[in-house]
């Protein structure tokens, strides 16, 4: 994926100083090519400035100053969204102590220079926050335009999948009458292989679904609400109507909390629907709980289904990757773990299985508080 080019701009300086003397003094020693200048003889006219143009990347602040001190400029600057991550310089002739230094740190200045000034010391420390500031741009520009070609990428293949879903519906319909033609039905080998393909279109279908699911995934900004998780789970354990012979328990009651319930919800179905599709036992059993850690819960789904092998206990949670289970292979896409994946590292944690193969897996996820 290649990333145009960022131009650059000049690299602008704000020079503040009661004294015009020493505004002309620091300007001929920081003068370079591609540096503008501004320039300010007290803190309310430094302030204007800040608010006039946005793109100062550097602000040598004189402390002494009548009226309003270099501390109260920067404690200004610093509380106001916009402009608290311009790098600020004291230039003083206070005294050295710590007091006075330790005083400009806590008003967010980044460097601290004494006069009278060391001019190879002053050129030194600007070049370096001159560096500083253009690679901060570089990376902001850059994140910038990686995030409108993801975007674009999640449009494509949201279009993509939408537009396919169409035709092939339509294919399956067909399908759907031809393999129930008396004709078909009375010749077994001409059913069986009408069977593959409609199978095989079926799960194309089903492939093309989930990645519509998958393509609005980061696009779909869910309220965050007050989200009782026991009601939810027992909501969607009802409506996913497992067989008889599966047994859904929840080990505790679950908790109440504000997150995004959308999201949790759709972890939930699908480990749920999971644990009862690929449940191969007689007596199939799934339960529910979570662990309270400091700041998040820690939520499982555990079943005593046909397990899942060391070897492939990563690989399920990749996009497009199937066990070698043939029992799951003919309706897994491949898909749908790795959405969850997706679900949970937004919400900043992780997910996980313990399995033990023909015996159950255990999948957790983290939720943040």
């Amino acid at each position: 994926m290649n990333i145009p080019p960022i131009q650059q701009h000049d690299f602008t300086i704000l020079l503040v100083d009661d004294r015009p003397e020493n505004l002309l003094s620091l300007e001929e020693i920081l003068i370079k090519q591609g540096r503008q200048f501004l320039k300010a003889n007290s803190g309310n006219e430094a302030l204007k400035q800040v608010l006039k143009h946005d793109h100062i990347g550097l602000i040598m602040l004189d402390v002494q100053m009548p009226e309003m001190d270099g501390f109260e400029v920067a404690r200004i600057l610093k509380s106001n969204p916009r402009t608290k991550d311009i790098s600020i310089i004291f230039v003083t002739a206070l005294s050295r102590e710590e007091q006075y230094v330790l005083k400009g740190f806590a008003e967010g200045a980044v460097d601290y220079l004494q006069k009278p000034l060391d001019i190879n010391v002053v050129r030194a420390k600007v070049n370096v926050f001159e560096q500083l500031y253009f690679n901060q741009y570089r990376l902001k520009t850059a994140l910038t335009e990686l995030d409108r070609i993801n975007k674009q990428l999640e449009k494509f293949v949201y279009i993509v999948s939408h537009d396919l879903k169409s035709p092939l519906s339509s294919v399956i319909m067909m399908l759907e009458l031809i393999k129930n033609d008396p004709y078909i039905k009375a010749d077994a080998e001409s059913s069986e292989n009408l069977g593959m393909v409609y199978q095989a279109t079926s799960r194309l279908s089903e492939m093309i679904m989930a990645l519509l699911e998958y393509s609005t995934t980061s696009l779909s900004q869910q309220t965050v609400e007050e989200t009782n998780t026991h009601s939810m789970v027992e909501e969607l354990a009802a409506l996913l109507f497992p067989p008889k012979h599966i047994q859904i328990q929840i080990l505790q009651t679950l908790p109440i909390f504000r997150t995004r319930r959308v999201k949790l919800e759709q972890v939930f179905q699908n480990l749920i629907s999971n644990a009862i599709k690929y449940n191969d036992k007689a007596n199939g059993r799934i339960e529910i709980g979570y662990t309270d850690r400091d700041n998040h819960y820690e939520f499982f789904v555990r079943d005593n289904g046909p397990g899942i092998a060391e070897e492939d206990r990563s690989r399920i949670f990749r996009l497009f990757e199937i066990t070698d289970n043939t029992s799951t292979r003919d309706s897994s896409t491949g898909i749908g773990l790795n959405l969850l994946k997706i679900i949970v590292e937004e919400q900043g944690g992780r997910i996980w299985v313990d399995s033990t193969k023909g015996e159950g897996s255990t999948f957790f996820f983290q939720w943040m508080k």
